[in-house]
């Protein structure tokens, strides 16, 4: 009866180890399969649209409405700089046009007046010409003296260079009319900027976002083009992974990823391939290698793959650029 026993349980004993073998051969078959349709790399991180805030303009920091890490809609106020000095700029450029307006006027005005007098003498010449005719034929009829004929010719004479005059003053006038209609654009092109160096002292956000690396506080005196903080919009983030070229081959866009973040174990997010970059890593490096020795050694090179997340709002609460991760491509189902 012991005998018995201790055989049936050594029959149970290898019924379990061959059904062990069996389920471990399966997963490991399943495995292998699925590994020729997948890609994975640890070579990867959370990136996204930093916009770096920087004064236009210098002045004095009179407002500062942010503090770090704050959530920040578009269009809100970040940071104001005191406008006196800006608004005496505007004033003074206002109060050059219209000076410059004010001259336009006369200068028009002026043009009026050479006109209205060179018709004037025009119609001179006109009278003096009829009468220098009318004295011709009087004269070579001898029914006028030779010193009244020869004050008609100089009465013409005198009509004819006051014609000539009057055109001078008329293109003068209007010369000096062009040169005032110059001036009043580069005085309203003055005015135009000191309206936008105005403007530019209230500094709004470019994009909803969290404000990072702050570096302003009121009472700085702050210079153009100095930052003064980031905004980092987290609704548009993406995934830079570093893949080697060896495991490109069956990678397209468009294909379903997984994303494993190192900052949240055991959580899958989800997500596709956007594009793949036109080149290695290391063409695009600050100092890309050459071989002009000769003395080549071959390495594995790394493609950066772009990849975007599935649309989910709770990813912009969670996730932050720069995090690690590792995302999987399965290139087929």
């Amino acid at each position: 009866m012991n005998l018995k026993n201790i055989k049936k349980g050594k029959t149970s004993h290898l019924v379990a180890i061959a059904i062990v073998t069996v389920l471990v051969g399966i997963f490991v078959t399943i495995y292998i399969i699925r590994s020729f349709s997948r890609v994975s790399t640890d070579d990867a991180y959370i990136t996204g649209r930093t916009h770096t805030i920087a004064a236009r303009i210098m002045g004095t920091v009179s407002d500062v409405n942010i503090n770090d890490n704050q959530n920040v809609k578009q269009g809100d106020v970040l940071v104001k700089i005191d406008p006196a000095d800006y608004e005496l700029a505007m004033h003074r450029a206002q109060a050059d046009l219209d000076a410059e307006n004010a001259r336009l006027l006369d200068a028009n005005a002026g043009v009026k007046v050479a006109q209205a007098n060179l018709e004037l003498q025009q119609a001179s010449l006109n009278q003096a010409n009829l009468d220098k005719n009318r004295a011709e034929a009087l004269y070579q009829k001898s029914a006028m003296p030779k010193e009244q004929y020869e004050k008609v010719f100089t009465a013409y004479d005198i009509a004819a260079a006051q014609v000539k005059a009057a055109n001078q003053q008329l293109e003068k006038a209007k010369s000096f009319e062009i040169v005032e209609q110059a001036l009043i654009k580069q005085k309203q092109a003055f005015l135009d900027t000191a309206q936008r160096d105005l403007t530019y002292t209230i500094i709004y956000a470019p994009s909803s976002g969290y404000v990072t690396q702050k570096s302003v506080e009121v009472g700085n005196q702050i210079q153009p083009s100095q930052p003064l903080m980031a905004v980092v919009a987290l609704d548009d983030i993406w995934i830079v992974a570093n893949y080697k070229e060896t495991q490109l081959e069956k990678v397209r866009p468009g294909q379903r990823v997984k994303i494993k973040i190192d900052t949240f174990p055991g959580k899958i997010f989800s997500g596709k391939v956007d594009s793949i970059m036109a080149g290695t890593g290391a063409v695009f490096s600050l100092f890309p290698p050459e071989n002009a020795l000769g003395n080549y050694v071959k390495v594995v090179q790394r493609v950066p793959v772009k990849i975007v997340f599935d649309k989910d709002p709770n990813n912009a609460d969670v996730m932050r650029i720069g995090m690690s991760c590792v995302p999987t491509i399965i290139t087929k189902d």
